[in-house]
């Protein structure tokens, strides 16, 4: 039986610090949302159905789950009982990192194409990780399986994406636009300031928005938020000041998008977030 909905947060201070998540869920559901690192997570238990890249994808146990950088996705049980997974979320910048100590470039940073994908080796590399980084080993031994299995997972399986080029808008000015967004996520941007760095009408600029990166322009801005949220939790900044900080209205609409994306509530995740690095 899946236990009821639980979210265990762990950062293990190898590469400069990896996120880690042990989860059980029964009935949450994720609307769409992103992180700022990608998803690499094992199902344990159950099945998970999710969105991405344009179409619904269904993990069951011993499979692995892919999500890019800003890829837009969803989640939600699809056995009964729900589902139990492991995650790690390494970032592009830990890619580079291996790819610069190994061959000397950033050649490695990957796509995954495939959302879903089936490899025990893979897999049994993935939980050994996960067991490794539950039981405090050494930043050295958790070092060493993440740049295997890293480097494993990206060989075999990543590919690179480029931002569409048939899109009606300059990619580059979309760009700038969206990086607005990520460099300013807790201002309130009006539309006409994001459509006029996209060169484009307000109703162009989230049409090819949404077409462009999967989301809505205020569904990204609200991801961006919560992304650098999850930053200021980890550094110990009180919940009231983090939801000023980040641009909510108020506390309870910060906590009600936080747990609707990553399943667990503000306080449970930096208490946790908190306590393992102490």
């Amino acid at each position: 039986m899946i236990r009821k909905e639980q979210a265990n947060y762990k950062v293990s201070e190898a590469l400069n610090g990896i996120e880690m998540v042990d989860a059980h869920y029964q009935k949450q559901t994720f609307s769409k949302h992103v992180h700022e690192g990608y998803t690499i997570g094992v199902i344990e238990q159950g099945a998970q159905r999710f969105f991405r890249s344009g179409e619904n994808h269904i993990a069951d146990e011993n499979s692995i789950i892919l999500v890019n950088t800003d890829d837009v996705h969803t989640g939600e049980a699809a056995s009964e009982g729900g589902w139990h997974y492991r995650a790690i979320y390494p970032t592009p910048e830990h890619f580079a990192l291996i790819s610069n100590d190994l061959i000397g470039g950033s050649s490695l940073i990957p796509y995954f194409r495939d959302s879903v994908i089936h490899d025990k080796r893979i897999a049994s590399q993935l939980r050994l990780i996960m067991n490794q980084i539950e039981e405090g080993a050494s930043v050295l031994l958790v070092e060493t399986l993440i740049y295997s299995t890293l480097l494993a997972l990206a060989t075999k399986h990543g590919h690179t994406q480029e931002l569409p080029k048939d899109i009606g808008v300059n990619s580059n000015k979309l760009r700038l636009a969206k990086e607005l967004l990520d460099a300013h996520p807790e201002i309130d941007v009006s539309l006409e300031v994001l459509a006029t760095i996209a060169g484009c009408s307000k109703y162009h600029f989230i049409r090819q928005f949404g077409k462009s990166f999967n989301i809505s322009p205020h569904a990204y801005q609200i991801q961006v938020r919560l992304i650098k949220a999850k930053q200021l939790l980890k550094a110990g900044v009180s919940i009231a000041d983090v939801s000023h900080d980040c641009g909510f209205h108020d506390q309870s609409h910060f906590t009600r998008h936080f747990k609707k994306a990553l399943g667990t509530t503000p306080r449970q995740f930096q208490l946790q977030a908190i306590s393992y690095k102490n």
